[in-house]
């Protein structure tokens, strides 16, 4: 099996018209250290086999624990029921997931389907290190990048993921190939209820979510979108429990008297309920 450094060379060299510099946006080339543009801006991998677009460190809350608690839940099928939803459409697409965290959904996804290459980013750089470990398919990359100013040339993805991750409508629209799809995930009324109750059980405007002004920027961009409503109750396993509760922002407030008397009784079922937003670009 090639390192993930020599797996990050083969897909750049085959790949590299994907990307274009966040500096000058001109046309990338694959070297035997990464990707140059014309004008020499130079980005080089790291040993885990990804790249940092930022030009400057960008601060994110995400931290490695929260990361791996999310992938915990996702590898653990959480969320199996939205990936039969998304998978419908990244059959043979060149597919970005945005936001993309651990890699954990791509990852799940690539297991249901083939795409034609896969690249996932994010601004929290210790997410992508924890997406490099995803090694068991070969046509992925991740990379850290702003979302407002994305590393990728125009029209260079059939298929944007969007899932639960901010949004950029006019990047998005700049690099969706005519036909391409943005396919984003947006949580509703009810996603885990329990746990925002639980939570902050004296607090009722923490327990209540309106996806509201989400939707009405979409339709502003996308006003041809089409919703799917997913909607389930996940049983929670056992081994899975404690990480419910350290997997989203959701917890980074809470009282820790609250937090330990919810690690000593844990949440055994929680609702997903989920809109898969269908937007297409002209």
């Amino acid at each position: 099996m090639l390192k993930k450094i020599d797996r990050a060379k083969v897909f750049l060299k085959a790949h590299a018209q994907v990307f274009a510099c966040p500096i000058c946006h001109e046309k990338m080339q694959a070297t035997e250290s990464g990707l140059v543009c014309a004008h020499h801006h130079r980005f080089d991998l790291s040993k885990k086999g990804t790249l940092y677009f930022l030009k400057s460190q960008l601060k994110s809350d995400y931290d490695a624990k929260l990361f791996a608690h999310r992938a915990r839940m996702i590898q653990g099928g959480m969320y199996d029921p939205l990936l039969e939803v998304l998978a419908k459409d990244l059959n043979q697409a060149k597919v970005l997931d945005i936001g993309c965290g651990e890699g954990s959904f791509l990852a799940k996804l690539t297991q249901k389907v083939t795409p034609a290459l896969t690249v996932g980013f994010d601004i929290a750089k210790e997410g992508i290190y924890q997406a490099s470990n995803h090694t068991q398919f070969d046509q992925a990359f991740w990379c850290v990048a702003d979302l407002t100013n994305l590393p990728f040339a125009d029209q260079s993805f059939d298929v944007l993921l969007n899932i639960f991750s901010p949004s950029n409508y006019r990047e998005f629209d700049r690099i969706l190939s005519p036909g391409g799809k943005l396919l984003k995930v947006i949580p509703g009324e009810h996603y885990l209820k329990e746990l925002r109750q639980a939570f902050y059980p004296d607090d009722v405007r923490k327990q209540h979510y309106s996806n509201k002004a989400v939707v009405e920027k979409l339709l502003q961009a996308y006003p041809d979108t089409t919703f799917e409503k997913v909607q389930y109750t996940f049983d929670i396993p056992e081994a899975l429990r404690l990480s419910l509760l350290e997997m989203s922002p959701l917890e980074w407030q809470v009282d820790p008297v609250i937090k330990q008397a919810l690690q000593q009784a844990p949440l055994e079922k929680i609702t997903i309920d989920l809109l898969v937003a269908m937007s297409q670009k002209s």
